[in-house]
């Protein structure tokens, strides 16, 4: 079904809050617009991979993050613009309430994604308990900043029909906003929690049936027909999206801007292979990081620790977050996996490893009093808390000389972690960062490196610290070199 007007319409899903229920929603909208034959164009506010997994598997291609944080404006309205652009319709859910952000200005909030994509807002209302004061708090989030589009609400969490009535009633009569749908309380089995967020995509067992029971959802209780005329009937906003994204910057492959003389030449022949471990363990990738990898002329491997004995041939390797600790005694189990690593990061190769990768690199984690050993690269023993102990955005200084980044330069990441520190030995010059927001891995120092390893509990987006890809890419180069003069 193609939109009508020359640019593409979208929305932005928010809530009050945390756990208000928009992911559910923005799932059930998804899924049940994809199997209308509305091509969905999915995002996800804010440094979050699980929600981004579930909404990719939903709508059927990948999504895509937007951060103020971790990227220049600029380069988010590109993103949003690039990725957008074949599909009838983009879904953008945002995170936390509408108005949070990281100061009294919100910024980084949903609201500021919103003015900046200049897209209306589908608000999620949680009615647990509730009903003319529903109307209220909605009144407020419209005059709070009227520059925001509330294009219309979901009730959510509906006790029957006499609650829904009555919150419809008073939201219709005091803030002229249309509610397009009322869904009752779901039970948990769907998508049971795990840490911060929604089991991974990748772990849940029945996640074909889970997205069929969020679309039956959608179907049931939203009026989607009516939802998806609204959000086309403003498509005249999305035409400023598309005039902003057609100014002259250009977004370079690693991030940032650039001058198209001065991108990196990769004759087929330098081309090197680049191998990222992911499977139901480790699944915590940006598509842009990996993107920017390959638009640097590395070809991507796909490596699996929990099923390969040993890795391929590559001349750099990857290793993103996840949640090794589920996974632990599979892990151990695979010596000989864990044994070719760590002969292959002593003779050299470049390993960039993030959260659940830089458990991976240490010697051991300890679950119930049960240890089980890791890869043995770097001198650390991890344990797992029941309460996070980083959680948030990073802003690391680049202190010590290490192998992936200049000194003096400043990263902005994020940390999504229940892992603990139980004992490390490190001398203080391997340690990389300095941490000026965030905890890293102690005493606020993180980016411990050994040769060419390194290993970090900030997430980076490729997009925003440029330097990353192209870095990743040259050790690549230069260690194969070494290998093939």
């Amino acid at each position: 079904m193609q939109a009508s007007c020359e640019s593409v319409p979208g929305l932005v899903v928010a809530g009050l809050r945390g756990g208000s229920g928009k992911t559910i929603i923005s799932l059930g909208i998804t899924a049940a617009w994809n199997r209308m034959r509305i091509a969905v164009s999915p995002f996800k506010k804010g440094p979050d991979y699980i929600d981004a997994g579930w909404l990719s598997l939903a709508a059927g291609r990948p999504c895509y993050n937007l951060d103020t944080y971790l990227c220049h404006p600029a380069v988010v309205r590109n993103s949003y613009a690039t990725h957008s652009h074949s599909c009838d319709i983009a879904l953008v859910e945002g995170n936390r309430g509408l108005y949070d952000g990281i100061d009294t200005d919100g910024s980084t909030s949903t609201a500021e994604l919103a003015l900046l994509l200049h897209l209306p807002v589908l608000l999620v209302l949680d009615c647990t308990k509730s009903t003319r004061t529903m109307a209220a708090l909605l009144l407020g989030c419209m005059h709070f900043d009227p520059r925001i589009r509330i294009a219309g609400v979901i009730l959510n969490q509906v006790a029957g029909s006499r609650h829904q009535k009555k919150v419809t009633d008073n939201i219709e009569q005091f803030c002229r906003i249309p509610v397009f749908g009322a869904v009752p309380k779901l039970g948990s089995e769907d998508f049971p929690e795990r840490h911060m967020g929604l089991v991974t995509s990748a772990e849940h067992g029945f996640s074909s049936q889970a997205l069929a029971s969020v679309e039956k959802m959608a179907n049931d209780h939203i009026d989607l027909k009516a939802l998806y005329r609204a959000i086309i009937n403003d498509c005249d906003t999305a035409q400023k999206i598309h005039a902003d994204s057609d100014s002259p910057d250009k977004v370079s492959p690693g991030g940032g801007f650039f001058e198209p003389d001065s991108l990196p030449k990769n004759p087929a022949h330098d081309q090197v292979v680049i191998g990222v471990v992911r499977d139901s363990a480790f699944q915590f990738y940006y598509p842009d990081n990996l993107a920017a990898l390959e638009n640097l002329g590395a070809k991507i491997v796909f490596i699996s620790p929990l099923h390969q004995k040993t890795l391929p041939d590559v001349d750099a390797l990857y290793m993103g977050g996840g949640f090794p600790e589920t996974h632990a005694p599979q892990l151990a189990e695979n010596t000989s996996f864990r044994d070719h690593l760590k002969h292959l990061s002593q003779s050299g190769l470049p390993i960039y490893a993030e959260c659940g990768g830089l458990i991976f690199l240490g010697q051991s984690i300890c679950l119930k009093d049960k240890e089980y050993p890791m890869s043995g690269i770097l001198p650390i023993w991890f344990g797992l808390s029941i309460k996070p102990q980083g959680h948030g955005y990073t802003r690391v200084l680049v202190k010590h000389k290490n192998p992936f980044y200049r000194t003096g330069e400043m990263l902005k990441g994020h940390e999504f972690r229940y892992s603990k520190i139980l004992k490390i030995d490190f001398q203080d010059h391997e340690m990389a960062f300095s941490m000026e927001r965030g905890k890293g891995i102690l005493d606020k120092k993180d980016g411990f490196f050994k040769n060419n390893t390194f290993g970090t509990y900030t997430h980076i987006h490729a997009l925003g610290s440029v330097s990353w890809a192209p870095s990743l890419v040259e050790k690549a180069r230069a260690y194969k070199a070494r290998r093939y003069p």
